[in-house]
């Protein structure tokens, strides 16, 4: 496997150098991301807790991540923004200590609207890491390493995600509630030391050029330039219809279906979602891998995913029997596991899109895409847990709804991305020959 660093003749000019100390600052800029992921995903193996602790139903619970998943995705452009005209250590540092308050708020929370704002403003500060970090490595890595340096990220975050089921999980049922979120709370104050002592925004002779205006106008052009652009309306559709399963199923919902739908126990219903976030690794460094080198393959992998999700999640909640054999629920974790890697693909069409004073504002766009899918689907799948008594064999069929929708989309837009893109190689190629020496 290559990383981020390697050296190589296809360096382009004006192209950041990587290298060792952009692996050392990009890191810090990814730990950040790592903790808020810790952080996003400790109700997933506390929503049983949080039930009994603040007396609430299926819909109740379900907005605790709906809540936190609208402030996240509602950001996303004012993120991507604040990212283009504020910089990257700024951002960072704003939302590191919101999530840090947020969870440090969860861990104290006496009722459930305190819990509710607790949860509010760990999404808000969630929301100003990824595109942070997506930035980060576009300024200090070359652009052909930018599918690897996304990857990367998010297997970062996926390794977030499993220190949340490993490690809080236990932490949660030894220690207790506040002992374990406030506890863990912690971790955002080290990170935060560590990117104000260390962290930059770019290497040195690699400085962005300055924006001449930042008012309602630029916001407005920034926008409309950045949506004009069918590879970014395309990276959000991939988003969209890809991300969501996994995530409705790790940040809430895949815990008390394996418990109470499938009857297993704690301890085996963690060790199958131990096998999403461990799946999602796996697959992340191979979609990296194949993308850098075949572009061509980026929409194939991506709705590849999305018919073996659908396939496995309809053959788990159509199951004959009652419950599903160990060997589907088994086939099914490790295809989700893929939803996340195929979900950055997304920045892949986004970026080459849009030239670098709106990499924030474009990447802000497509990340929405996922986010308000899974906060629909959440939504959905608690309305139908409470109308239909708790089948989940109807509220999980929601996810089909949304994966036709994205599905649409991405087959009516994929032409008009594959004529934009060869223009812009024609262009460059003519601006190469035409450069004088």
């Amino acid at each position: 496997m290559s990383s981020p660093s390697s050296s190589s003749s296809l360096t382009l000019p004006g192209d950041p150098p990587g290298g060792r100390r952009a692996i050392a600052v990009w890191s810090i800029g990814v730990s950040v991301y790592f903790v808020a992921v810790i952080f996003r995903t400790s109700l997933g193996v506390a929503g049983l807790d949080a039930a009994d602790r603040f007396h609430v139903n299926a819909s109740a619970l379900s907005t605790f991540s709906i809540l936190q998943l609208l402030v996240y995705a509602g950001m996303q452009i004012p993120v991507g923004l604040l990212v283009d005209r504020l910089g990257t250590k700024k951002v960072l540092t704003i939302g590191v200590v919101l999530f840090t308050a947020g969870q440090l708020g969860f861990a104290f929370s006496p009722s459930y609207g305190t819990a509710l704002a607790s949860r509010a403003l760990l999404g808000c500060g969630d929301a100003l890491t990824f595109i942070s970090v997506l930035r980060l490595g576009t300024r200090w890595f070359p652009a052909r390493r930018g599918p690897m340096v996304a990857q990367l990220a998010g297997l970062v975050g996926m390794a977030g995600n499993l220190v949340s089921t490993l490690v809080l999980s236990r932490l949660l049922h030894g220690v207790g509630w506040t002992a374990a979120f406030a506890g863990s709370a912690l971790a955002g104050v080290v990170v935060l030391v560590l990117l104000l002592l260390f962290l930059k925004d770019h290497p040195e002779g690699h400085e962005p050029q300055p924006l001449a205006h930042q008012g309602a106008a630029y916001v407005r052009r920034q926008i409309a330039a950045s949506w004009r652009e069918p590879g970014t309306r395309l990276g959000l559709w991939v988003h969209f219809t890809t991300q969501f399963p996994a995530m409705v199923f790790l940040l809430l919902w895949g815990m008390p279906f394996l418990v109470q739908a499938q009857g297993l126990s704690r301890a085996t219903a963690g060790e199958l979602l131990t096998l999403v976030v461990l799946s999602n690794m796996v697959v992340g460094l191979v979609y990296g891998q194949v993308v850098a080198r075949h572009h061509a393959a980026r929409l194939p992998l991506a709705l590849g995913t999305v018919a073996a999700t659908a396939t496995l999640w309809a053959a788990t909640i159509a199951y004959p029997a009652d419950r599903a054999p160990m060997w589907l629920l088994v086939v099914l974790c490790t295809v989700l596991g893929a939803c996340g890697p195929a979900s950055m693909i997304g920045f892949d069409f986004a970026r080459p899109a849009n030239p670098a004073e709106r990499q924030g504002t474009a990447s802000g766009i497509t990340n929405m895409g996922g986010f308000v899918a899974s906060m629909t689907t959440l939504f959905a799948i608690g309305v139908l847990l409470d109308a239909t008594g708790d089948n989940y064999s109807i509220a999980f069929s929601a996810v089909f709804v949304l994966q036709a929708l994205g599905i649409s989309q991405i087959l009516r837009l994929r032409r008009r991305v594959a004529r934009r893109e060869r223009e812009r190689l024609v262009a460059s190629r003519v601006k190469t020959v035409h450069v004088p020496v």
